[in-house]
């Protein structure tokens, strides 16, 4: 019973999956930009690829914004495989706490 079931089900799934229509979505246009700085170049080259300035501007605000940075940084390297060159990171967070 359990498998006649389980059959039936796995054969409705794959039956909506195989006629569901692709989704199409628009992004909203960027409204904000990276402000002008020291290192703004390093600083779109390494981090423009995954994020927009909207959502760095998005970030909340903090005492320490050095630190904040760092460990920000150090995140998207450690966790998410971002390829930073070591030469890069102190460029990064310079320019991110001076201007965010």
């Amino acid at each position: 019973m359990q498998r006649t079931v389980l059959l039936a089900v796995s054969f409705a799934v794959g039956l909506t999956a195989a006629t569901a229509a692709p989704v199409n979505y628009q992004l909203p246009d960027e409204v904000a930009a990276f402000k002008p700085g020291p290192d703004l170049e390093v600083v779109k080259g390494n981090c423009s690829a995954c994020h927009s300035a909207d959502y760095i501007k998005t970030q909340p605000p903090m005492k320490d914004k050095k630190g904040f940075w760092q460990a920000e940084v150090t995140k998207m390297i450690k966790v998410y495989g971002a390829p930073i060159d070591d030469a890069d990171v102190g460029k990064i967070v310079d320019y991110l706490a001076a201007t965010y």
